[in-house]
């Protein structure tokens, strides 16, 4: 039996237009669901409306909030720091300058974040420059981990600033700032004073004029980025104000020649103290002011506070016989004596209300000009006795006595002079010798100087004058008596005055020698005061020059011997560097003969 077979199926043919089976590619068209479109343009609309409002929000309807935060961490403050003036002499040699320095300083809060005390070897270097135990530094800056500004240590030089820098140790900076120098040192030390770290004046000069040489910095609002650079400049807050020079009438030649000397002189005679003022006679301008003892302002270790008192304006003493000259001026002025009387002095000693008035030794008969020459305490009491004390009083103040010189330097003392109603005789003898009253070495050398510029009074300066600044001067006392007593006082260094190692060769020296008792409670002591006062050349004056030592020890304690020599080795040096010429025979003989002349002229 045969197998069924299968019938086969007439095949078909599809059509072009059928579709394809489902194994055959096909070609789909996608279909936009609406709803979703809308839904996600409204979104996008949604979330770009709320982003425009907020900016439009913060930018336009509220924005200061935000410009607040933003200036908080953006604008800053910029001063403009500006160094202190310079100090000269008349020449323009620098006595105080300002030169570039830097302060090391840390933030105490960087430090502890950064753990910049782990590195042991750079933190010690640190500390060395600092000057402290490392130990000690670190356990004061994590004393207070949330400062962020401490000073370490401040006007350190661009050299230790540099190697600071190098070690580049996190939190620890560097601050530009100034230091003020002084070239001369102790020279001109009292005089020029000094300022403190912050550059404010604390002594002399530094002090009187601190406004003048400071001036006032410029502040400006900035713009900064986030790394500390200047991005924008917004506004100018402040104009600032720049510092001025200060140019004095001191010569630092002289000024060092003084200086010298005087410290030479108080060191061989162990003296406490001393002071040297030099004037200019013409215009009473200080030409050198020093002090000893001195120190250095430029080493601010173990400064002593008397070693800063400029002696030569603060320090007052008993004049002693260099005030005698002006009591012969007064009695001269007022025609209580005239240039040729003869005062008998003997027997050397008088005595006058239960007191006694003496001399070294009985003189005898002298005339006005060898009282000077011999310093005679009878001789000036004489004359003081016969006139009313207020005339020798006012007389004195016309001098400068009990007043300000004008200086305008700060500690000045006027002084001491009296002005009591009542006086007894042996008070006004004293007086004439220069006890009960007290005068500073500037104001006894500006006696000297008004005597020298012919009885007129210039106020003094310690800035140098131009000539349309030269003040009018007052007359002390008429010309001619000026003249005279100067005249009087050339004798000084011959062989009867007092000083004959004040004298200098090729040059008249007119001055007056001086010891003084130091006044101690109830009475005086044994302690001196020795002086030198006077001026050269005498023909035509040029220099008025005090010497004051205070309190020599030894065996020389007297004026001639201790200050004289003192007083010609810097006026022999001062004449020569300022090339003035040595008087000749004829021209001095030719002065002195006109002057006196001119003196009996006006006494007949």
């Amino acid at each position: 039996m045969k197998p069924a077979t299968r019938k086969k199926r007439p095949l078909k043919r599809r059509s072009a237009k059928a579709p394809a089976k489902s194994g055959a590619k096909q070609n789909l068209h996608p279909t936009l669901f609406q709803y979703r479109y809308r839904f996600v343009v409204v979104a996008l609309c949604a979330v770009f409306l709320a982003i425009v409002g907020r900016a439009a929000y913060i930018q336009v309807i509220s924005p200061d909030r935000l410009i607040y935060e933003g200036d908080m961490r953006s604008l800053r403050t910029q001063t403009r720091e500006v160094q202190r003036g310079l100090i000269t002499d008349r020449n323009g040699e620098m006595l105080a300058v300002s030169v570039p320095a830097e302060a090391i300083w840390a933030d105490p809060k960087i430090l502890n974040e950064k753990n910049s005390f782990a590195d042991s070897r750079r933190w010690q270097a640190l500390a060395e420059v600092v000057g402290e135990d490392a130990a000690e530094l670190a356990a004061r800056l994590k004393a207070h981990p949330k400062r962020r500004f401490v000073y370490l240590k401040r006007q350190v030089t661009p050299a230790l600033a540099r190697y600071v820098r190098e070690l580049k140790i996190a939190g620890i900076g560097l601050k530009p700032e100034s230091r003020r120098y002084y070239p001369a040192g102790e020279i001109t030390a009292q005089l020029v004073g000094i300022t403190n770290i912050d550059d404010k004046g604390l002594e002399g000069l530094e002090r009187q004029y601190d406004d003048w040489l400071t001036g006032s910095a410029s502040k400006r609002r900035v713009r900064k980025s986030r790394d500390g650079k200047v991005v924008e400049n917004l506004s100018v807050i402040e104009e600032g104000e720049n510092p001025n020079d200060l140019r004095l009438s001191i010569d630092m030649r002289l000024q060092s020649l003084a200086y010298e000397e005087l410290k030479r002189a108080t060191e061989y005679h162990m003296a406490s103290s001393g002071s040297i003022v030099i004037l200019d006679v013409a215009t009473s301008e200080v030409l050198a002011m020093v002090n000893t003892p001195s120190y250095n302002p430029n080493q601010r270790a173990g400064m002593q506070s008397f070693a800063m008192r400029n002696r030569a304006i603060t320090d007052t003493f008993e004049p002693g016989s260099t005030i005698k000259p002006l009591v012969v001026a007064t009695a001269l002025s007022e025609g209580a004596t005239t240039p040729d009387e003869v005062i008998n002095t003997s027997p050397g000693w008088k005595r006058i209300g239960g007191s006694v008035v003496r001399d070294t030794r009985n003189f005898g008969k002298l005339d006005i000009t060898h009282v000077l020459l011999k310093s005679s305490n009878m001789g000036t009491s004489n004359l003081a006795l016969r006139m009313e004390i207020e005339t020798l009083l006012d007389s004195y103040a016309r001098f400068g006595i009990g007043e300000y010189s004008g200086i305008n330097l700060p500690g000045e003392s006027t002084g001491v002079l009296s002005r009591r109603h009542r006086w007894s005789d042996f008070e006004r003898a004293t007086l004439s010798f220069g006890y009960g009253l007290s005068a500073t070495p500037l104001q006894l050398a500006r006696v000297y100087a008004i005597l020298g510029n012919g009885g007129r009074r210039n106020p003094v300066s310690i800035l140098k004058l131009r000539p349309d600044q030269m003040p009018a001067a007052e007359q002390a006392v008429p010309e001619w008596v000026a003249d005279e007593v100067v005249r009087m006082l050339s004798g000084i260094t011959g062989p009867e005055g007092t000083a004959k190692r004040a004298h200098i060769d090729g040059y008249t020296v007119a001055g007056k020698t001086g010891t003084s008792r130091k006044a101690v409670a109830g009475g005086y002591g044994d302690d001196y005061v020795t002086y030198f006062a006077g001026l050269a050349p005498a023909e035509r004056p040029r220099l008025a020059i005090s010497v004051v030592i205070n309190d020599p020890k030894g065996e020389q304690y007297y004026g001639g011997t201790v200050a004289a020599p003192v007083f010609a080795k810097v006026m022999a040096g001062a004449l020569q560097m300022l090339n003035v010429a040595p008087i000749t025979e004829q021209e001095r003989a030719g002065n002195l003969v006109a002057r006196r002349g001119g003196a009996n002229d006006r006494s007949r």
